[in-house]
């Protein structure tokens, strides 16, 4: 069974789903456009397949990714995301934006499609619509009271 972090912490809750290793792997894969087990697995050159027909379980008991069968014999299935999985996007664009800044080499950045130049995340209230800058944000701590589940 799969070790859990046990606090009321937003990413550790989020890690006990996509923290363990090869998920976020798998999902950048399917991000990218492999959707069957096969062209996932050509992607991750060194993953054994029962670990990855087991993490493709796990996703889409988690909600992340959805399959459905395109073979029947032998039964093969093709793997898209959820739209939970596809918020996941702008956490992959936030790793290559820092390894670009922090890794030697880099090996990929993330570019405007229409100028080529580099692009930056920015924070915006969606209340009051204007740019934060990230000094101007907190996180903050609520309560989820069992009455209310």
């Amino acid at each position: 069974m799969k070790k859990q972090y046990n606090l009321n912490c937003n990413i550790a809750q989020t890690l006990n789903i996509i923290g363990d290793r090869w998920s976020l792997l798998i999902l950048h894969e399917l991000l990218l456009g492999r959707t069957t087990f096969k062209e996932i697995q050509s992607g991750l050159e060194s993953i054994p397949t029962n670990l990855l027909s087991e993490r493709l379980k796990r996703l889409e008991s988690d909600g992340l990714i959805v399959s459905s069968l395109y073979q029947s014999h032998p039964p093969r299935y093709a793997y898209k995301l959820t739209e939970s999985g596809e918020d996941l996007k702008g956490v992959f664009n936030s790793f290559i934006l820092w390894g670009s800044k922090h890794l030697d080499p880099a090996y990929k950045k993330l570019i405007h499609n229409e100028c080529g130049h580099t692009v930056e995340i920015q924070y915006f209230c969606s209340h009051c619509g204007k740019t934060v800058h990230e000094d101007e944000c907190s996180s903050c701590e609520f309560i989820v009271n069992s009455d209310d589940e």
